[in-house]
């Protein structure tokens, strides 16, 4: 009876312990459940409102993908604006804006405390071209002539093999971290004279400027330089190099920068998923169709 009864009590025992493993296996399927499920929320509830601005040269790419990210993410709103560089770094710093679009580094806009407040994220590369009224019969132009032009030594087209025309010379501000890139990479650090010719505040307002001043010059991001575009302004070759992104990538064309979008401290929530969206192999095709780089042909 001691045998039977023990037999008995193992029996249920092991009935009990496959119970228990059963019922632990359907627990775990469970919190996998449960997991997937929190994760496809959390896909689903990115929502919120965030705003960029700065760079007019990184704006047409921060508006295109702000397009898709919202119609991805319905209950998110990405507002995009311009200002320039210097802009887009300040209001990143104070709160206003949620990422501070910049053609350049903060180190280069802010004292180095302020700096550190923002972190940077490298998005793409762009290159920037030398441009010119049509009327303009040059085709090419040194870093040198570039300089004087800029410098106030070269007044006249026609000292650097164009007509006897005089030479008009169209600015940006100096927030622009287009103007700031030109001067690093085009001008050899050289400050342009001040108060030469006229100043604009965005590409779209030089463009009106170069195609309605006969015999001016200035610069422009390959990312506006579109079709377009180049009916009203021509582009010129910079020591004889054309300005395409090929030329670029072979480090052969100096006038170029890497885009950036700041955040005060670590991206978070929408700023964040934005971010990470911009830089997603899904957008690969869309950064080399508005005339960007991606950061993954750069070496």
């Amino acid at each position: 009876m001691k045998k039977k009864g023990l037999k008995g009590l193992m029996l249920i025992m092991s009935v009990v312990l496959a119970i228990g493993v059963l019922a632990g296996c359907g627990g775990n399927s469970g919190s996998s459940s449960t997991e997937n499920s929190t994760n496809d929320t959390k896909k689903e509830e990115i929502s919120g409102s965030i705003t960029l601005a700065g760079s007019t040269a990184l704006q047409p790419l921060a508006e295109q993908i702000g397009k898709t990210f919202a119609e991805k993410n319905p209950k998110a709103t990405v507002n995009v604006q311009g200002g320039g560089s210097g802009t887009g770094l300040n209001l990143a710093l104070q709160g206003t804006a949620d990422i501070g679009n910049s053609d350049v580094t903060a180190e280069s806009k802010l004292d180095a405390a302020k700096a550190k407040e923002l972190v940077d994220h490298k998005v793409c590369a762009i290159g920037f071209a030398v441009v010119v009224n049509p009327s303009v019969k040059v085709d090419n132009l040194t870093k040198e002539q570039i300089q004087k032009i800029f410098t106030g030594e070269i007044t006249n087209w026609k000292d650097v093999g164009g007509d006897d025309m005089k030479i008009n010379v169209i600015n940006r501000t100096k927030s622009s971290g287009t103007r700031a890139t030109f001067k690093d990479t085009v001008m050899g650090g050289k400050d342009e004279k001040e108060g030469l010719g006229t100043t604009q505040d965005s590409n779209g307002n030089v463009e009106n400027a170069i195609k309605t001043t006969q015999g001016s010059i200035s610069y422009l991001a390959l990312s506006y330089l579109t079709d377009a575009v180049k009916s009203n302004v021509k582009a010129l070759k910079i020591e004889g190099v054309e300005a395409t992104s090929e030329n670029i990538i072979a480090k052969k064309y100096p006038f170029w920068s890497y885009e950036h979008m700041y955040t005060k401290g670590e991206a978070k929530g929408v700023a964040k998923a934005f971010i990470d969206y911009v830089l997603s192999d899904e957008n690969t095709d869309t950064v080399k169709k508005l005339g960007y780089i991606p950061m993954s042909e750069l070496k």
